[in-house]
């Protein structure tokens, strides 16, 4: 059976981490959003929620069939939580009103699922996916990385599991509140059968 598209999508404005299990991952994002004028800021946010939804939907309206969201740190403050929190909600608005099914995934339950614990460093994560998701090529990104095991929860929700993950880390997908789909068909992992995803190559413009 073949797997449904899902993505895994952490939120920022330098540098958004976007994973699908169709083996890709990367990054989109602008730097000093934060010190430019209101409407300029407004224009920034514009493109950028532009641009991720391309990316998630790979130009064509190819709209994935789950998309796992890190929730906002509401602990970190300063410059840029304002846009931040804006991105966030435009982004996830503009998926909800093509339908798409989002689920909203903490911190804490990212790591889990990555490490078996709830709190770990960005170097850990980014080890673990090297070692259990090798058909990401983060380059040692942490932004990739959080994406690739945000996508990899998703895919792992619907039956479709990209790696044989042990009970102390799939513990962290019975915390998450996910969206009422079907009822997934649960394909058993095996070895070697997500080693041969291709790599895609999005296009960088195109309009949503």
């Amino acid at each position: 059976m073949t797997a449904p598209k899902v993505i895994g999508l952490d939120l920022s404005l330098t540098a958004t981490g976007i994973a699908s299990n169709l083996g890709w991952c990367q990054t989109i994002g602008e730097t000093g959003i934060t010190t430019r004028a209101l409407d300029d800021r407004l224009d920034a946010i514009d493109r950028l929620t532009r641009d991720i939804l391309i990316a998630i939907g790979g130009g064509r309206g190819n709209w994935p069939a789950l998309v796992a969201i890190e929730i906002p740190a509401f602990s970190r403050s300063g410059a840029g939580s304002h846009e931040r929190s804006a991105l966030w909600w435009r982004v996830v608005r503009s998926l909800r009103r093509r339908e798409v099914p989002v689920a909203e995934v903490s911190i804490q339950q990212r790591m889990r699922y990555a490490t078996g614990k709830g709190s770990a460093s960005k170097g850990a994560v980014i080890d673990a996916v090297a070692r259990r998701l090798p058909m990401f090529a983060t380059g040692g990104d942490d932004n990739c990385a959080d994406a690739a095991i945000l996508a990899a929860m998703a895919a792992d929700h619907l039956g479709h599991p990209l790696a044989q993950m042990p009970a102390t880390h799939r513990a962290a997908l019975d915390a998450v509140t996910w969206p009422e789909m079907p009822a997934p068909v649960v394909v058993p992992y095996q070895a070697g059968r997500h080693t041969d995803l291709p790599t895609i190559d999005l296009p960088a413009q195109e309009a949503s």
